[in-house]
């Protein structure tokens, strides 16, 4: 399990984040929510390992690693997305596999095994030979996902993932969503574009003031009466 516990930032004088505890478990997606300035990309930065809490802790199945880098928390299985697209975009696709598993000293054959077998777990057999700057906006995705599995993480950390996309696009990283946590991967994604993450999360929670408003299933967050006045309006609706 990757948890929060008690989370608290503040800047300067202004408290961002106050006793916010939240947690994704293995082979679960969860949506982290919440209207401008409400502490949302605080929380989700301190569990990526960009800002250190001032107060609470970041745990990893009961270990504490607040203090640990985005680099080490992905030794440990947490990997991150950003919303921006970080490929070798003139490389090609099977290319920017091989680079990372390089790092990892095996044989070449070996080396070369992993990376189909990764292309294939992400769909992209059939594009290892093409340059990965000409791939769509979902397969960039999945192959940034590919990448990250070479190091076998338990937990996904998605930025924005539907942030300025095509409807085709938002389709298949939804399915690649699906996918990871059929794998029993643990997801954890923050998004505006609350109908899309909705459609796919397990449970949310629903940040607001700072605090932690309302957390359950899309259904349960939803039908709360201070989630519609606070954040998603009377009229929306998945």
């Amino acid at each position: 399990m990757l948890a929060g516990e008690h989370l608290r930032k503040a800047f300067r004088r202004k408290v961002a984040v106050r006793d916010v505890s939240l947690c994704v478990n293995p082979g679960e997606v969860v949506g982290l929510l919440g209207p401008n300035g409400a502490g949302k990309t605080t929380t989700f930065e301190m569990l990526v390992g960009f800002l250190r809490p001032d107060a609470g802790a970041i745990l990893l199945d009961g270990r504490e690693i607040t203090g640990l880098p985005v680099w080490q928390r992905a030794r440990f299985g947490v990997s991150y997305l950003p919303q921006e697209i970080s490929l070798f975009q003139k490389l090609t696709v099977e290319e920017n596999l091989l680079i990372i598993l390089e790092s990892k000293r095996l044989p070449r054959t070996r080396m070369k095994e992993l990376c189909d077998a990764y292309l294939a777990r992400m769909g992209l057999a059939g594009m290892a030979r093409q340059v990965a700057g000409t791939l769509s906006g979902g397969e960039k995705r999945r192959l940034e996902v590919a990448r990250s599995l070479i190091n076998q993480p338990r937990f996904f950390l998605l930025d924005e993932p539907f942030s300025g996309i095509d409807p085709k696009t938002v389709s298949e990283i939804q399915e690649m969503v699906v996918a990871l946590r059929r794998d029993g991967i643990g997801v954890l994604l923050t998004d505006h574009n609350v109908r899309d993450a909705l459609r796919i999360t397990d449970r949310a929670y629903l940040i607001a003031d700072g605090e932690i408003l309302v957390e359950g299933t899309p259904k349960e967050i939803l039908q709360h009466p201070e989630s519609r006045s606070v954040y998603f309006g009377e009229k929306f609706h998945l």
